[in-house]
């Protein structure tokens, strides 16, 4: 099974202050670059793998989609999405996505939002993902850009012409990564960049489109916690078709 970290008192209690858990998808910069990778929603059956609190769950059915499943391994995450959740065409479980079973062409679209590097076998998982899906079946998802992942918790070095820059390390050893973030010892596991889009070809898939995002410099003035994604990509979206 996974780590189940969203479960620790200490790491919960911390990534609830997170903005974009405490108003949702707009709350996350990369929402708008990822929402135009979504395909038409309208009569959708979907799959939101790693559904958080099911502010992507309501949207889509806000947005036209037929029935969303949403899967998580938090009981606290799905405690909160289903008290915020009044849709009988909402579905939530607790799953382990390392243990993935989706019905055969049961989904039009499977989503996911920062919950594909926790998971230690990805061929697996975008195996699993392919069966789900029906043939033409869209899997939109976004990951820590596997760069960021590199980079660990380490300090700015001065860099050419006295640039502060974030250096990279062992980027081409893949595995576990351990990170201190509201807790201690936070397991992900690093894939290259090349890596996942090779294992989801593997599987099957065609890539529709990637994204590595970045901030505008107009964005990270406005919110200084964004300004290190000026100097490396914190995320990566991918949208592929089976």
């Amino acid at each position: 099974m996974a780590q189940n970290i969203y479960d620790d008192p200490k790491f919960f209690a911390g990534y609830t202050t997170l903005r974009r858990q405490k108003i949702g998808l707009d709350g996350a910069p990369e929402w708008p670059r990822l929402r135009a990778m979504l395909p038409p929603l309208a009569g959708a059956r979907v799959a939101d793998l790693g559904c958080g609190f099911g502010w992507f769950a309501r949207w889509a059915r806000e947005n036209g989609a037929a029935s969303v499943l949403g899967l998580d391994l938090s009981e606290n995450m799905l405690a909160r999405a289903l008290r915020d959740t009044a849709d009988p065409a909402i579905e939530y479980r607790r799953a382990d996505l390392d243990a993935l079973d989706l019905a055969s062409g049961a989904f039009d679209l499977v989503y996911s939002s920062l919950a594909f590097h926790y998971v230690a076998d990805f061929p697996k998982l975008v195996a699993a993902i392919h069966r789900g899906l029906v043939p033409g079946g869209a899997l939109v998802f976004s990951i820590e850009h596997p760069i960021y992942m590199a980079a660990g918790k380490i300090d700015w070095i001065d860099g050419p012409g006295g640039r502060r820059t974030w250096p990279v390390y062992d980027y081409g050893i893949e595995g576990e990564r351990r990170t201190d973030w509201f807790a201690d010892g936070v397991l992900k596991f690093h894939r290259t960049l090349a890596t996942t889009l090779n294992d989801l070809i593997g599987a099957g898939f065609a890539i529709a489109r990637i994204d590595e995002y970045a901030p505008t410099p107009k964005e990270a003035a406005a919110d200084p916690s964004l300004r290190t994604e000026l100097d490396r990509p914190g995320l990566l979206l991918v949208s592929a078709r089976r």
